[in-house]
């Protein structure tokens, strides 16, 4: 048995012609229309007004849970509006009961009921997304290189841009721009800036970055080219919800800590290698750094090197037992901290440096107790 209850609760035609006599019936089926286009129009803004409120409700439920869990606040107020927000939620389900109820009330009509004769929905078909690329490491970073060289200007103009409109025009005219390269792209250049402590453009660039790699997660989500997915993302994004612009935002807090904390890393990195190299560059003849070696020698020759007195240094080491004066004066040498002979060229050095080895080996003649010869000299073939 056909159920036909539904069309008796439908309001009459436009063109119905059964009307009385005295009464102008083209201007009764005007009034109809445009009463009855009023209370459609009515509850298509109760349905706005309704969706508002609810989005406007669950941002403040959203925050009110953050507070209480982060504890921020008088746990007794923030409990009190929780209290409120869950009452509040369920008028707004009831609001949305009673208006579902009214929708469903309402009678059709020839605007409800009818659709076009003649209808065609034509889909764009959408690229397929590109698959991913045997290349090896050589080749990637090639085609990076190529790509930046092309186009960086147009990168960096994506990256300075503060408009989600801007973004989408100017994504909608390059298209090739939403790509991996890209968004390579602006993660070093973030990482740069912050280096360079432009925290503020920093932070643009990173939120560029961050909408770059949504629409490349959106892509691969829906299995299609990246290029298909800028309208889809900004669309999105403009109209989206309080959770899911929350999300957003977070994502691109915790990107910022990471571009913060890998900067520190290069930093430091880049400090290493430069003391590394200013090291290697002071290294003597013997493959050590002067600065440690003289680190490690006590007081005394230390004291000797500080002042430039060869007298107090041949002194110094005939007081010292040979051994350690050996293994320091090597040290010294294989630094460069000290060269052997050096004062050979002139006369009036070399002849002080006689007269000390001299009266360091006299000194060495009278000690009596010490069986072994005193080291008396500073040249390297004593040191062999």
């Amino acid at each position: 048995m056909v159920d036909y209850s539904k069309w008796k609760n439908i309001e009459i035609s436009d063109d119905e012609d059964d009307t009385h006599p005295n009464i102008d019936t083209p201007s009764l089926f005007r009034w109809r229309h445009q009463a009855r286009v009023e209370r459609m129009a009515e509850l298509e803004l109760e349905k706005d007004e309704l969706k508002k409120a609810k989005q406007s409700w669950q941002a403040r439920m959203v925050d009110c849970k953050e507070r209480i869990k982060k504890k921020e606040g008088s746990e007794d107020e923030l409990k009190k509006k929780l209290e409120k927000l869950e009452k509040e939620g369920k008028d707004l389900d009831r609001r949305e009961e009673e208006l579902v109820k009214k929708e469903k009330k309402m009678p059709w009509n020839v605007d409800t009921i009818s659709k076009p004769g003649f209808e065609k929905t034509v889909l764009n078909k959408q690229p397929s997304r590109k698959q991913d690329e045997n290349l090896s490491e050589e080749e990637r970073e090639a085609k990076m290189k190529n790509f930046v060289k092309e186009n960086e200007k147009l990168c960096k103009q994506f990256g300075m841009m503060r408009k989600y409109d801007d973004s989408k025009r100017f994504l909608s005219e390059h298209p090739h721009l939403v790509c991996e390269e890209t968004a390579n792209y602006l993660v070093i250049w973030s990482i740069n800036l912050e280096m360079e402590e432009k925290h503020e453009l920093m932070a643009h660039v990173a939120h560029q970055c961050i909408c770059m790699q949504y629409m490349l997660e959106l892509a691969k989500q829906l299995d299609v080219d990246p290029r298909a997915c800028i309208g889809s993302f900004f669309s999105k994004i403009q109209n989206c919800m309080p959770e899911y612009r929350q999300q957003f935002e977070s994502e691109i807090e915790a990107f910022k800590e990471r571009i913060r904390k890998r900067a520190q890393e290069k930093i430091k990195e880049a400090m290493a290698e430069a003391e590394e190299e200013e090291r290697k560059a002071r290294l003597g003849p013997g493959g050590l750094d002067p600065l440690e070696v003289f680190e490690t020698l006590p007081d005394e020759l230390k004291a000797c090197f500080e002042s430039r007195d060869t007298e107090l240094l041949q002194k110094t080491i005939a007081a010292m037992p040979v051994e350690e004066a050996k293994y320091h004066m090597k040290r010294c040498v294989d630094s460069g901290l000290w060269v052997p002979n050096a004062a050979d060229a002139n006369d009036d050095d070399s002849e002080k440096s006689k007269e000390a080895s001299e009266k360091t080996e006299d000194s060495a003649k009278s000690n009596e107790m010490d069986k072994e010869p005193v080291y008396t000299g500073v040249s390297s073939n004593d040191l062999d």
